[in-house]
C-alpha cells in the first residue's frame, strides 16, 4: 500500500501546508481520506491519481478544515468525467445531510454548466454511505482484496467522528483523524503497519494566552498520546500530521524526538506530499 500525505495542515492557513487530506492506494483502488483546503492541487502535484480516478472519498468528520474542498472534489470530478462517474462518499452519521447541503449550495453552478454543455445531461452523482462501527461496504472492494473498517473516535463535542482501518494483502494502514485516545482508536490501530494521526503540542499551546486556541487541547491527541497508542498497538510506523502549531520548515525533529521517548518504531513528521509505503 502507498500512503501520500496530500495535506498536513490545520485550520490556520499555511503557505507550506494544504488542509488535511491523505491518499491511500491499495489493490488498484485510490481512496481519499478527508478533503481539506487545496486537496486537488496537491493531488495534481503528487502525480499519483486524479479526482476522476478516486474509488471513494472517506470523511472522518465534518469539521470545516477536513471538508473545505469537498465541493471542489464533487464539481471537478463531474465536469472532467466524460461519462457518468458518481462519487462514492463514506462518512459518519450526518454525512448524507452534509452532502445534500453541498449539492444545494452548488445549485447555481450546476445549472450554469447544464445550460452550457449539451453533453452534460444531469448534475453530479454522489452516492453516500454512512458508517460508525464495522466494515464499510462499497462496490469493488472485495474484487480488489481491500477491506475498510470504520470505528468511532472521540473528538467531542464534534460527534460522531470515525477513523478508518484499510487492509490489503496482509498490510494495514490506520487513519485516525482528530481524536483523543479511545476504544475505537485502539481497535483501529491494533497491529497496523502504518498509523496516521493528527497531533498537537499541548506543551506549546498551553503557553499561548488565547482560550480559543487552548480549547484545541480538549479533543486532540498529543504527540505523546499518539506515541503511546502506537506502542501499545504494536504499530510499525507512526505518521504525525495536522501538527498544531505547525513546525516551521525543517523544524519537525523536535516532534519526532518527543514521540521517540515513548515509541521505538519509525516516526514520520509529515509534510505535504510525503509518501509512506508498506
Amino acid at each position: 500500500m502507498r500512503i501520500t500525505l496530500l495535506g498536513t495542515g490545520s485550520p490556520i492557513p499555511d503557505p507550506n501546508r494544504a488542509g488535511p487530506a491523505t491518499l491511500v492506494q491499495a489493490g488498484g483502488l485510490d481512496l481519499l481520506v478527508d478533503c481539506g483546503r487545496g486537496v486537488l492541487m496537491r493531488l495534481a502535484a503528487s502525480g499519483a491519481s486524479s479526482v476522476g480516478q478516486l474509488h471513494a472519498q472517506l470523511l472522518t468528520h465534518l469539521h470545516s478544515d477536513h471538508v473545505t474542498d469537498f465541493n471542489d472534489v464533487v464539481t471537478s470530478r463531474w465536469i472532467t468525467s466524460m461519462v457518468p462517474n458518481p462519487l462514492r462518499v463514506v462518512g459518519p452519521p450526518n454525512t448524507r445531510r452534509f452532502v445534500d447541503r453541498t449539492l444545494e449550495m452548488l445549485t447555481d453552478d450546476i445549472g450554469y454548466r447544464l445550460d452550457h454543455h449539451d453533453d452534460l445531461a444531469e448534475g453530479p452523482g454522489v452516492e453516500t454511505t454512512e458508517v460508525l462501527d464495522g466494515d464499510v461496504t462499497l462496490p469493488g472492494l472485495d474484487e480488489a482484496g481491500v477491506r475498510i473498517i470504520a470505528a468511532p473516535t472521540d473528538h467531542r463535542p464534534v460527534a460522531p467522528t470515525v477513523g478508518y482501518r484499510i487492509e490489503h494483502d496482509g498490510h494495514v494502514v490506520a487513519l485516525a483523524g482528530d481524536t483523543r485516545p479511545c476504544d475505537g482508536l485502539t481497535r483501529l490501530v491494533a497491529g497496523a503497519d502504518v498509523y496516521v494521526q493528527t497531533v498537537i503540542r499541548d506543551d506549546i499551546i498551553r503557553q499561548i494566552p488565547m482560550q480559543r486556541l487552548q480549547d484545541v487541547c480538549d479533543y486532540h491527541s498529543t504527540v505523546v498520546d499518539a506515541a503511546i497508542t502506537a506502542t501499545q498497538a504494536g504499530v510499525g510506523t507512526l505518521v504525525l500530521t495536522h501538527m498544531v502549531p505547525a513546525p516551521p520548515p525543517g523544524a519537525a525533529q523536535e516532534w519526532i524526538d518527543l514521540a521517540a521517548e515513548h515509541f521505538s518504531g519509525t516516526i514520520v513528521a509529515a509534510e505535504d506530499l510525503t509518501v509512506v509505503e508498506t
